[in-house]
């Protein structure tokens, strides 16, 4: 008797925890179709490198689709790994890093996707001798690849000029001109001051780039990263705020050669090879180039009429400036949507976002759920299938589905993305092709599992 007793108990156990792991499957199937199907909506995949997986080798521990700061670039089906919205993907590497099989490799995308890269050399050289990209206009979406470019690139500089060896041309050419003060722009700049070259660093904006740009809280990096001059930073993740307020600090710094409100119009080449740089407001000459633009150019305009006045904006630097104002934030992707309830959250605003498709599929999974808390709690208002037809002073006129409608109105913010600079590269000679840097983000991700690893100390 005592032997059944047992026995049932262990069989209920087991039984409980059985229906808990089926049910968990099943939870977790669910998920993954639901993400496939999201997937579905967008016809791009990945831009930049990306997780591929062997399925022969896959064990379905699904370590990696839990590991992804992006939410569902991957997840479970029919008990493997598969990549369900590529597109979300920015190369991370963390699921390479976490697979205990070896089954994902980090690629680059496909030579369609690839088709506007600047085609480098492994010194990140473009076809114009002496001319470098950086950052994530070479195809590296991550901050901390940019950071790493930068560095090294002008590395690759200074070696160049002390085997050239010989006096400077003339007191007016600089060693070397870096084009962008983004995480790229930055490093390279601050590597060098390190190496004692006459540099300048022209920024057409606002310093940081694209991360200027980004809303309040949005997490920039997920990895230990090191700067020149100033060591490795220790935490695994940094906001956009700790990682500007360093930047000012780097700003303040004497030898920091920054000039600001300089976008670069043109680059020529001498017969003495020496770089002209033409801005709208002067020139200057290097022999040395570092292009550290980023991929998202400049604003995208919607050519709507009234789209001149000074009410509309394409880049939100700090939401707590808008209190008590009527806002319309136009767009549909990760930029407009936090834009949106970063702006929503400040006091007295009235926010309504407009987007033309009729679902947002391309958002990442951690603001779908926060868009969802701020509609349930009616602290924003999305209008989905409509697009802006004319901005005037105190209203906008919005198309919706056919219909007219009109909203009072203080500021309008659009995100429609950025027109690459590709028109930019082609004028002043650097050649574009697909680049397959698989390697090079295979290698990053083995670093950055070697950076993960438990240093072990020995004792006497």
């Amino acid at each position: 008797m005592d032997n059944l007793i047992s026995f049932l108990i262990a069989a209920a156990i087991i039984g409980f925890f059985l229906l808990y792991y089926l049910r968990s499957e099943k939870k977790r199937e669910a998920e993954a179709r639901a993400a496939a199907e999201r997937g579905t909506l967008r016809s791009d995949g990945p831009q930049a490198q990306h997780p591929q997986i062997d399925a022969n080798y896959c064990i379905g521990c699904a370590a990696c689709t839990r590991v992804c700061p992006e939410g569902d670039v991957l997840a479970m089906l029919g008990g493997k790994a598969m990549i369900v919205n590529g597109y979300k993907c920015i190369g991370h590497s963390l699921c390479a890093e976490v697979c205990p099989v070896g089954a994902i490799t980090m690629v680059m995308a496909n030579p369609g996707v690839s088709a506007d890269l600047a085609v480098l050399s492994s010194e990140r050289e473009t076809s114009v001798k002496n001319m470098f990209v950086v950052g994530e206009l070479g195809g590296l979406a991550l901050i901390k690849n940019a950071i790493n470019q930068g560095r090294d690139c002008v590395d690759a500089i200074a070696r160049r000029m002390t085997a050239y060896g010989g006096p400077r041309p003339s007191a007016e050419v600089l060693d070397l001109i870096i084009v962008g003060a983004g995480p790229a722009g930055i490093s390279a700049s601050l590597r060098a001051i390190e190496r004692k070259l006459n540099y300048l660093t022209l920024e057409e904006g606002e310093l940081g780039g694209t991360v200027a740009k980004y809303p309040r809280q949005k997490l920039v990096m997920t990895s230990p990263v090191e700067f020149p001059m100033y060591g490795k930073f220790k935490k695994m993740e940094l906001s956009k705020e700790e990682l500007l307020s360093f930047w000012n600090q780097v700003l303040q710094r004497n030898d920091f050669r920054l000039r600001k409100g300089e976008k670069v119009e043109n680059i020529q080449k001498g017969a003495d090879g020496i770089f002209t740089v033409s801005t709208a407001k002067a020139q200057f000459r290097a022999k040395f180039i570092v292009l550290a633009l980023g991929k998202s150019g400049s604003p995208r305009k919607l050519g709507v009429k009234g789209e001149q006045l000074p009410k509309v904006m394409y880049r939100l630097i700090e939401a707590d400036h808008y209190v008590n104002k009527r806002i319309l934030v136009v767009g549909g992707g990760d930029s407009a949507v936090e834009a949106a309830m970063g702006l929503a959250s400040q006091v007295g605003n009235t926010v309504t976002l407009s987007y033309r498709q009729s679902s947002f599929g391309r958002i990442k999974d951690r603001n779908a759920q926060r868009l969802n808390e701020f509609l349930r709690k009616g602290k924003l208002k999305v209008i989905l299938n409509s697009n802006p037809v004319e901005f005037s002073q105190d209203e906008v006129v919005l198309d919706v589905a056919g219909a007219t409608q009109r909203i009072l109105n203080d500021f309008v913010w659009i995100f429609a993305g950025g027109e690459p600079p590709t028109a930019f590269l082609k004028k002043i000679g650097v050649t574009l092709g697909s680049q397959d840097i698989t390697s090079q983000a295979r290698e990053l991700s083995r670093e950055a599992a070697r950076e993960a690893e438990p240093v072990s100390v020995s004792g006497d």
